[in-house]
């Protein structure tokens, strides 16, 4: 038996040459599928020139608590002016609604007013350094924004609660894969 004879079994197919069935210019892949090449990772390659979206809206985030901080520690002055004034007043002397706010005392609304705006101060950093800033700016504002969102929750709880939605959504959008690759870009 010759692989030559047409009619032999074990040969060829007619029409083919010896190439265990598979036709011209393929190979046998050993029963899987060839796996599509691998692509690079988010962020690696060329450096990244634009900031993602949402890196950009946790900076203006930021920027929103800045406002609300600075709106803050103004109410907190005016509130420790108002009630350092209003404490002299005899008609308040026996109001026990009044007397419970001016136990704080002026120095502790104060203390508020300056604690306020020196987080203002703090998130303003952190926003004015999202285009420079590397990784350890990353995990500061993730910190910021937990720090922020607890204090949102437990002090002022109704006031608080657009700080809290504000800083989770920071602490998302920083911490996310668009947050780590822009923070960890190489810069040229």
């Amino acid at each position: 038996m010759s692989f030559g004879d047409p009619n032999n079994p074990y040969g060829p197919p007619q029409g083919q040459q010896q190439g265990y069935g598979y036709p011209q210019g393929q190979q046998p892949g050993y029963g899987y599928p060839q796996a599509p090449p691998v692509q690079q990772a988010y962020g690696a390659g060329a450096p990244m020139t634009a900031m993602p979206g949402n890196v950009s809206a946790a900076r203006v985030m930021l920027w929103v608590i800045v406002g609300l901080q600075v709106i803050g520690a103004g109410l907190f002055v005016f509130y420790a002016i108002a009630v350092n004034h209003a404490k002299n007043d005899s008609n308040l002397q026996d109001n026990s609604s009044f007397q419970r706010v001016a136990d704080y005392g002026t120095g502790i609304l104060m203390g508020m007013a300056v604690f306020a705006l020196a987080w203002g101060v703090f998130a303003a950093v952190l926003a004015a350094k999202f285009n420079t800033g590397g990784n350890g700016l990353r995990i500061t504002t993730l910190v910021f924004g937990i720090i922020t969102a607890v204090l949102g929750l437990y002090p002022f709880v109704i006031v608080g609660l657009v700080h809290t939605v504000l800083a989770i959504l920071i602490a998302c959008f920083v911490g996310g894969a668009g947050g780590r690759a822009w923070f960890n870009r190489a810069r040229y």
